[in-house]
């Protein structure tokens, strides 16, 4: 059974969830450049300050995306 990987970018201030939004551009483009899949791209806003971006892949494929884009940290999706 393949895993699903949450690799995730902290963003912190008044302008985090604008940042993490913006992020999330640049996942789906990359994403698309290198022709790589992946199964959900988005955020989640934990507190006024204090948002995350996020992209969800196959365990197979996340060394490609965690090399390339250095990710802030990473965890087993459920």
């Amino acid at each position: 059974m393949n895993r699903k990987i949450k690799l995730i970018w902290d963003f912190r201030g008044p302008e985090a969830l604008e940042i993490a939004k913006h992020h999330c551009i640049h996942l789906k483009e990359f994403s698309e450049k290198e022709n790589l899949t992946y199964h959900e791209i988005s955020t989640h806003e934990i507190s006024e300050l204090y948002c995350i971006a996020f992209i969800t892949v196959n365990e197979t494929e996340m060394l490609t995306f965690r090399d390339a884009l250095k990710p802030h940290r990473g965890e087993v999706a459920l």
